[in-house]
């Protein structure tokens, strides 16, 4: 399932009048529903008090308030991801996206055998690995998403990738929905397979751990609701990644591979605070997430693409509307029912909700403005 170019997605937009995509608005008086937030979410309190405090301190005096406190700013932030993730500090690195995190990890890589990926993978990963290897092989780990189960993405990936040298995974794929087992994967690999993870739908959406595979890399603005412009690379190999971008804070093998140069610093440092006031939601999203699968399951002119087992599920939610093109259904359920739902930016595209941000009396309210398309 080849990603749209940043360019062909925004035309497509602009040409149905929906900006696909785009979400998180800055506050939930609007009158809408935001099943978007998840795609760029909106700072909560903390953070952007957070921003607001950094940002005074570098426009009262940048040079002194860089001084001061950059480092201990710095270690706060890999501090605070750390703890929360369930990892150490000096195996973080920080980056302003995931789509950086992953151009720096596929372009600095260094990988014994064949390289291999899915066909479910987003835009980011499939060209990043392009640039760097040249053709990859693609593996499809399922023909119908709703039908996908653990066992049948394992054994996929067993096939597929059975003396890889390195495997390019996302964990939750934007495009459908479907979350891989990524434990079950890794046992089924070969012990000196890498296993490289585009996680930024998983991260703050599934309570799990973020060391499943080898290398982990995620934007940090979007279920974690972190500062716009922030992301994170792990990793356990760091023996086997190069940098790419000089770094201005030299030290840690992780530390050496976060870019140098002068960043959006207060939203940098602000990140710290979204780790440190995450509460775990993964059970509250996976509930939501089946309410809103079994009330669309039930009505007769949508089909449901996203697999209602959780095991394979996570906080997105795809589906279709007999008659309608998904820009078409965005479009009406925003204008009509004041629903802000999103288009998945692939070739073969679906409508899709996301439950950051919403209760049940919203899901309910979508199932019902989607009962009347």
């Amino acid at each position: 399932m080849g990603g749209l170019t940043r360019k062909e997605l925004l035309a497509g937009a602009a040409a149905t009048g929906v900006l696909v995509g785009c979400g998180g608005s800055p506050k939930r008086d609007d009158g809408l529903r935001h099943f978007d937030a998840f795609v760029l979410a909106a700072h909560p309190p903390a953070v952007r008090a957070a921003i607001e405090k950094h940002r005074r301190g570098l426009d009262a005096d940048a040079a002194g308030y860089l001084r001061e406190h950059e480092v201990a700013l710095n270690d706060r932030v890999a501090t605070e991801a750390a703890r929360m993730l369930g990892v150490q500090a000096h195996d973080l690195a920080f980056t302003d996206s995931t789509t950086m995190g992953l151009g720096l990890v596929y372009g600095g890589i260094q990988v014994d055998g064949d390289v291999v990926t899915t066909a479910h993978d987003f835009y980011a990963t499939h060209e990043a690995l392009r640039q760097r290897f040249g053709k990859v092989p693609q593996i499809r780990l399922y023909d119908d998403p709703a039908r996908a189960t653990v066992d049948s993405i394992v054994s996929a990936v067993a096939k597929g990738a059975p003396r890889a040298g390195l495997l390019a995974l996302t964990w939750v794929h934007s495009s459908t929905g479907v979350r891989l087992p990524l434990r079950d994967i890794a046992a089924a690999l070969p012990a000196d397979t890498l296993m490289v993870v585009d996680g930024v739908h998983g991260l703050a959406a599934v309570d799990e751990p973020i060391d499943a595979g080898d290398v982990f890399v995620a934007g940090t603005h979007k279920w974690l609701r972190g500062p716009r412009g922030t992301g994170i690379v792990w990793s356990r190999v760091w023996n086997r990644l190069r940098p790419t971008i000089p770094s201005f804070t030299p030290g840690s093998p992780a530390q050496f591979f976060t870019p140098g140069g002068y960043h959006s610093f207060e939203h940098r440092w602000a990140l710290a605070d979204a780790f440190a006031t995450h509460k775990p939601a993964g059970p509250r999203i996976a509930a939501l997430a089946t309410r809103l699968k079994q009330g669309l399951a039930e009505l007769p002119k949508v089909r449901l693409i996203t697999p209602m087992d959780p095991a394979v599920s996570a906080g997105i939610v795809c589906f279709e509307v007999a008659g309608m093109t998904p820009p078409q259904v965005v479009e009406r359920l925003r204008d009509d029912h004041r629903i802000a739902a999103s288009v998945t930016p692939y070739r073969v595209s679906y409508s899709r909700f996301g439950v950051l941000g919403v209760d049940e009396s919203d899901v309910d309210a979508a199932v019902r403005a989607v009962s009347r398309l």
